[in-house]
């Protein structure tokens, strides 16, 4: 069964099952120019009401993985079908073993420097077929975008892993999206972090559980302001659910 595409919010979410992963991202890589898989949570969701490259981001995207147990609940509450939830880290797992195990290629992009090189051995290591056909730090000068563009086009990758470093986050390959010839891209901010084994990976209970938001609390306790935008979440299902609007 192929991806079904609901809205929440007037937000698109794809429905993927974890055993069609594979062919949708094949079928991603059969297309030419530039694709994203965007894992949304729902503050991601939230921010892709507004208008702006967010937005646009998210409705040109070729997957849109849901990775917050609040958008299940509101798909529930809204009488739609329920999407799969992905655990962002299984995920990327997930995609590079497909290109894996089609003797595909990737690029690095993102973190420190040192991280970013034991991230690159460590997934040499793991995916022994997966071609890493280049690498480049996150938190770079401006000046050095025009090269980190070219690394990319010329080396044509099958995905482009990004993580934390990348000022414009998912936004980054949109915003560009004329400059490349044919790549996947995937941001991720703990990606570079998880593999180095720098950044803890949240465990699989705690992800079950839906209560990740804790573990994002105790790295950054400004994120206690999220009860506001959450709270704003549910008043507005009920909104939707009260004047049935799709």
């Amino acid at each position: 069964m192929s991806k079904q595409r609901i809205t929440i919010l007037g937000v698109p979410v794809d429905i993927v099952q974890p055993e069609d992963l594979e062919m949708e991202v094949l079928e991603l890589l059969s297309k030419p120019g530039t694709k994203q898989i965007i894992f949304l949570s729902v503050w991601d969701l939230l921010k892709a009401r507004r208008k702006g490259d967010f937005k646009n981001c998210v409705e040109n995207a070729g997957l849109i993985l849901p990775v917050s147990k609040s958008i299940l609940k509101g798909a529930s509450f809204l009488k739609k079908e329920v999407p799969v939830r992905y655990n962002p880290f299984d995920a990327v797992i997930s995609i590079m073993s497909v290109l894996d195990s089609h003797y595909k290629s990737i690029y690095l992009f993102g973190s420190r420097s040192q991280t970013l090189h034991i991230a690159e051995k460590n997934v040499h290591d793991t995916f022994p077929t997966l071609r890493i056909v280049g690498r480049y730090p996150g938190f770079y000068q401006k000046t050095m975008e025009e090269n980190i563009v070219q690394s990319i086009y010329k080396s044509s990758p099958s995905l482009v892993l990004l993580s934390e470093g990348i000022k414009d986050k998912n936004c980054w390959a949109y915003k560009r999206r004329n400059q490349f010839s044919s790549s996947i891209f995937l941001y991720y901010r703990d990606a570079m972090g998880i593999f180095s084994k720098r950044v803890k990976r949240i465990s699989e209970v705690t992800f079950r559980r839906g209560h990740e938001i804790y573990h994002e609390v105790v790295r950054n306790p400004l994120k206690l302001f999220l009860l506001i935008p959450f709270l704003r979440y549910n008043f507005l299902l009920i909104w939707y659910r009260a004047f049935k609007k799709v």
